[in-house]
């Protein structure tokens, strides 16, 4: 029988559990997952911090989009305690000009009591062009609508004064996957691709079909990859 893994799933900014609920489920056998909870701080360091404050003494890591910028700050502050590192859909770089302005656009909206117009806004950069209209699409608006207002302007603010994580890269000597939608416009392959190459020994896998959320667009090869991951 494989060891049984404590694993520690960080989600993405206007996400909650179900983000990872079949990965949950698919790993049951293998893996203790514990879904952080990454609302209710507005800084990575207190997202981390507050992690770690709930997480067992050592664990696999796993943070996708905004969960990968908070496990960055988890390998920061607790190095130490991760034995393993899954980053899909996310960067090691700060945000760009273009993006930061963007972000404080939907910042501004959001304060002015225009919250369940930012969804709608967001989906096509979310998933595939396919996922908008449907099943998944109405799942994420849910998803975001639990989350809620506050918990997002907190979330931007916290995504909008991220350090570059680039030159930790090279220091991460932890079994580490790193996995990107082939239709991510948010976090494209090649921040994927330049995070993998930083990394040494880092695996470098694309998920054909998916945008920004391949989680719950391609919840089979997503728990795929995070089983082998686990094993290897």
């Amino acid at each position: 029988m494989p060891a049984r893994h404590d694993l520690l799933l960080l989600p993405g900014l206007l996400c909650d559990g179900r983000l990872w609920r079949d990965q949950v489920a698919g790993l049951a056998g293998l893996a203790a997952c514990q879904v952080a909870d990454l609302t209710r701080d507005d800084t990575l360091h207190g997202m981390a911090a507050r992690a770690l404050a709930a997480a067992p003494p050592r664990f696999a890591l796993a943070g996708l989009s905004m969960g990968g910028y908070v496990a960055f700050e988890i390998l920061r502050q607790a190095p130490e305690r991760v034995t393993r590192l899954a980053l899909f859909d996310t960067s090691a770089r700060p945000d760009t000009e273009e993006a930061s302005r963007r972000r404080r656009g939907l910042m501004a909206l959001t304060r002015t009591g225009q919250f369940r117009g930012v969804t709608p806004r967001l989906l096509p950069s979310l998933l595939h062009p396919d996922h908008v209209a449907g099943p998944l699409g109405a799942e994420v608006r849910a998803m975001a609508d639990r989350v809620g207002r506050d918990a997002f302007l907190r979330q931007q603010l916290a995504i909008l004064h991220r350090p570059d994580s680039r030159p930790m890269l090279p220091g991460i000597g932890v079994p580490t996957l790193v996995a990107v939608g082939e239709q991510d416009v948010l976090t494209p392959p090649e921040l994927a691709e330049e995070m993998a190459a930083g990394i040494l020994g880092a695996r470098l896998a694309r998920l054909p079909g998916a945008g920004h959320l391949p989680t719950m667009e391609r919840p089979a090869e997503s728990t795929a990859l995070l089983r082998d991951w686990l094993l290897g």
